[in-house]
């Protein structure tokens, strides 16, 4: 599996506001770490059994991280970087990771050293066609009336294929992959 990380701090990089909702409130955040029950209103995690299971596991007791945002989806759109998987497809996701440990939250060096972890230990798993990717973020955590600076790692998975059955089914198995790098990280920490 190709695995990378990059920071993308910014002016015109993506920013976090958490907690976050859509202008019709349609879709919003769920604080699933402690209220795991709410996986239900996760549209993608009832739609995909496999993004349902790393969900569960990275919002458990267990796990160092939790999760803010998701999605997934397929496409025939492939970069010329791309074409080393000789793929006609691929389906992709992202996760958004914060950590549980809330002055983590507000560590740059912290947040820099997990996403220099996973990847070394992505790299060690078997190679198959697919790519992750960790940036690390700005991110706004709201709480009433204040907002405090800090940071989250964006998860972008991507799994390729001669087409959408087997793309995703790659990318299912990389998100097992990762989820056990995750699983190891937070035995060790």
């Amino acid at each position: 599996m190709e695995a990378d990380f990059a920071v993308e701090l910014g002016a015109d990089d993506d920013v976090l506001d958490l907690p976050w909702a859509s202008p019709d409130s349609n879709v919003r955040y769920y604080d699933l770490k402690r209220q795991p029950d709410l996986l239900i209103y996760v549209k993608e995690a009832q739609r995909l059994a496999a993004l349902g299971e790393f969900l569960t596991a990275i919002n458990s007791p267990a796990s160092i991280f939790e999760t803010a945002k998701c999605d997934a989806s397929h496409t025939t759109e492939m970069k010329p970087e791309e074409e080393i998987f000789g793929a006609n497809c691929k389906f992709v996701s992202y996760i958004d990771l914060l950590f549980s440990d809330e002055p983590k939250r507000f560590s740059f060096p912290e947040h820099e050293q997990m996403a220099a972890r996973l990847i070394q230990l992505l790299r060690r798993v078997p190679e198959i066609p697919a790519a992750a990717e960790f940036l690390v973020r700005r991110c706004h955590y709201r709480r009433e009336d204040e907002t405090h600076e800090g940071f989250y790692i964006t998860f972008y998975l991507f799994g390729y294929g001669e087409d959408e059955p087997q793309a995703q089914q790659r990318w299912a198995i990389a998100l097992k992959l990762v989820e056990n790098a995750i699983r190891q990280i937070s035995v060790a920490s």
